[in-house]
């Protein structure tokens, strides 16, 4: 009989493998400092270009000043409870109502965290007898929430109509047998490639199929299209999108999330969605300092206008110089290069120690051997400077790797270095 820890020692897993080697430089790296576009990372300053923070709300005055008084007037605990239970307040439905106006529909429910509340919703829309098909490069929470399912679910190809078409058929034939209906589940903006989903295409075949859609747009909403609702605002397509649900992780630099849509859905949802039912209420001063930044969200378009000044600043200089960044049409910027693992691992090292640029890779086995991908997200916090000195350590560490200066036969171990 084997013992279940044996093959977890063993072997470490796909990217555990790495961990003697990588961890604290290559993984779980610790940036220290004030959260901004300039930080420490082993005792040197970056220019970090791994923060989800769109509107560059994380460290903006009026933001750490309301954040610090509610901590003040409320504490962590407050309230105490579930919200069915004991944890529900004015502030919570005050900004439940507040983001449905944002987002342009009927009701809302507040969620404690991204990743476990769209799982639970998912959980509790659907039973056995539904199908749910879903682009096969949805985020891993909606890929965790599907594994729920006791029923049916089909993927299509990533924002391939044709192929979502293929799949929708499908999806009928099973629920002619099983009686159910079919769940659509997408992405506003994916956050590795930067690329809208197929959010107009998708909602154009409610005249064929019929199904409910359900969005995640993490990566959308705050900043994406005129009002900064999200990508379904953007694309003009709202009415077709059932169910919205975002975080407020990315664009409004806090913790939790919600979800939008029908007042009788989100009525059933608050009873059932077991995340909630079953944990402790999103803390007051969290509320509070959402209000604020909802505020912020729709009373200063030069926030957006000056994310999206930086974008433009960044992707059209890496473009000039050669680099590939795929179809991005957001502030997601992948750069796309070849290499294997050490030679990848020797070209962080170069950007981070000599040109103090840190920004996020993807590496096999994540992606397929020989190719590499670096994910940078500008935010409105970026300056003219930072850009600049990006792009030239780009360019200047792309010669090398062309050139096979980085080549190396293994991970070089940075786990006890400087750690």
């Amino acid at each position: 009989m084997a013992d279940v820890f044996e093959k977890l020692v063993k072997d470490g897993g796909p990217i555990g493998q790495h961990m003697d080697r990588a961890h604290g430089y290559f993984a779980f790296p610790k940036l220290e400092g004030e959260l901004g576009t300039r930080m420490q990372f082993r005792g040197k300053e970056m220019i970090v270009w791994s923060l989800n923070n769109y509107l560059g709300l994380v460290n903006d005055p009026r933001v750490r000043e309301v954040d610090a008084q509610a901590a003040a007037k409320y504490g962590m605990g407050n309230p105490m409870g579930a919200r069915m239970m004991s944890g529900n307040t004015a502030k919570h439905e005050e900004l439940e109502k507040v983001i449905s106006r944002f987002v342009n529909r009927e009701d809302t429910m507040l969620l404690n965290f991204g990743y476990q509340g769209i799982m639970s919703c998912i959980d509790a829309l659907v039973n056995r007898r539904d199908v749910i098909v879903y682009d096969a490069e949805a985020h891993a929470c909606i890929i965790d929430g599907i594994r729920l399912h006791m029923g049916h679910t089909y993927a299509f190809k990533h924002n391939n109509i044709e192929d979502f078409e293929k799949q929708m058929q499908r999806a009928e034939k099973m629920i002619e047998k099983s009686g159910g209906g079919i769940l659509v589940i997408t992405e506003g903006v994916f956050g590795m490639d930067g690329e809208q989903g197929i959010l107009k295409e998708i909602v154009a075949t409610k005249q064929k199929y019929q199904f409910r859609l359900l969005i995640d747009d993490a990566h959308g909403f705050g900043y994406m299209g005129p009002t900064g609702a999200g990508a379904d605002e953007a694309q003009g397509c709202q009415a077709g999108v059932d169910l919205y649900f975002s975080t407020f992780v990315k664009s409004m630099g806090s913790i939790g999330a919600f979800i939008s849509g029908p007042k009788a859905v989100l009525k059933y949802l608050r009873y059932n969605t077991r995340s909630q039912i079953f944990a402790k209420s999103l803390p007051l001063l969290i509320v509070e300092g959402m209000l604020t930044r909802m505020e912020m969200v729709t009373t200063m378009p030069q926030l957006r206008e000056k994310l999206w000044y930086n974008v433009n600043r960044l992707q059209n200089g890496l473009r000039e110089r050669g680099f590939d960044i795929g179809n991005t049409n957001t502030p997601v910027t992948p750069i796309y290069m070849k290499g294997d693992v050490p030679e990848a691992t020797q070209m962080v090292m170069d950007l981070r120690e000599n040109y103090h640029v840190f920004c996020s890779i993807v590496v096999y086995p994540v992606i397929p051997k020989g190719d590499i991908i670096y994910r940078l997200i500008p935010t409105a916090a970026h300056t003219d400077e930072d850009i600049d000195i990006t792009l030239k350590a780009f360019e200047a560490t792309k010669k090398k790797l062309d050139a096979g200066e980085y080549k190396a036969t293994d991970i070089p171990n940075m786990a006890d270095a400087n750690g």
